[in-house]
């Protein structure tokens, strides 16, 4: 009885997630990536949504289905969407949410088919449910580090356009088309906006919303700077660009001297769980007080807590800003 079930749920599960593939393909199309971007810009609150006229905003959110209307009106689910956009997923914020609910049902489905116990099920269920979240912070920052180690070359490509005559529009475009992804999808995004006839400084001003970086605000400041009063705007951006490639080489040697710290953060986490299974593994029952007594399963919980606390301070310790 227990295998039929199992061999239903994963029928099931199969065929939502080829349902579910189908409708992503369909959704990845370039048109509807616009259509996306467009939905994002008219429900949004920055800038370029003010500046966009009210009779185009209302016809985009006339397309808008009900469903993702509802969702960017609840506070929290909007801020959602805005992390997905830092983050490079191109999936909608509806698909997100599917995600994460089917996640935490299969935890929750899984576990109580071979456990039989509804806590342990409700646990696995709320771990598999961050799981999506995890890995979409996971993604923001990645795209963050590849976004800092292609910038420099960016600001280069653009200082030495402005040497050969070129204007500085015609230099985002350079940028927008020679680089790769995210600088150069950023800065193509910012070009195509100042085809639509905003301003290149607004359009660039807007991409700090799309990706939390430093550099990126130094460098559409010294812009705003460079619109209002003036001055040599490529060699500020050759030392803007050198400034970038020497916290980066600072930030790899740091890494480097704090090996041995991260190690031994690892270690020190995963030695208590190792130790554990080995134990039960090789000595059957030796375990079974700690875990079947009351005051045991405390002090498990209690070891469990300060290996977590303890692995936070160690990871605090070696995370040095630069």
């Amino acid at each position: 009885m227990l295998l039929i079930v199992l061999l239903i749920f994963i029928a099931v599960f199969l065929l939502v997630l080829a349902i579910y593939l189908n409708v992503v393909t369909m959704k990845d199309s370039p048109k509807a990536h616009l259509r996306r971007r467009l939905r994002r810009v008219a429900m949004g609150k920055g800038s370029t949504s003010e500046s966009m006229p009210q009779d185009v905003r209302a016809d985009i959110l006339k397309e808008t289905p009900p469903f993702e209307r509802f969702l960017n009106n609840i506070p929290y689910i909007s801020r959602l969407d805005s992390r997905l956009d830092r983050s490079g997923l191109t999936i909608t914020l509806s698909s997100f949410l599917l995600i994460v609910i089917a996640c935490g049902l299969a935890g929750f489905t899984i576990c109580l088919i071979f456990t039989r116990n509804i806590y342990l099920s409700l646990a696995a269920g709320i771990v598999l449910l961050s799981v999506p979240f995890f890995y979409m912070g996971y993604k923001k920052r990645e795209r963050e580090v590849k976004f800092t180690e292609q910038f420099p070359d960016a600001l280069t490509m653009i200082s030495r356009s402005l040497r050969s005559g070129h204007s500085f529009t015609s230099a985002i475009e350079l940028v927008g088309t020679e680089v790769s992804a995210p600088v150069g999808t950023l800065f193509k995004t910012a070009y195509d906006q100042q085809l639509l006839g905003l301003r290149i400084n607004d359009t660039l001003n807007n991409l700090n919303n799309r990706i939390d970086s430093l550099d990126l605000r130094f460098f559409t400041t010294a812009s705003d700077i460079n619109r209002e009063v003036g001055g040599n705007f490529a060699e500020i951006l050759d030392k803007l660009a050198d400034t970038i490639r020497e916290r980066i080489k600072i930030r790899r040697q740091l890494k480097v001297h704090t090996a041995q710290g991260r190690m031994t953060g690892y270690i020190l986490a995963a030695m208590p769980i190792i130790v554990f299974f080995l134990m039960n593994f090789m000595m059957p029952g030796y375990q079974k007080t700690l875990l079947n007594n009351d005051m045991g399963r405390t002090i498990l919980i209690i070891a469990a807590v300060m290996q977590v606390v303890g692995f936070l301070v160690i990871r605090r310790i070696i995370n040095i800003r630069i």
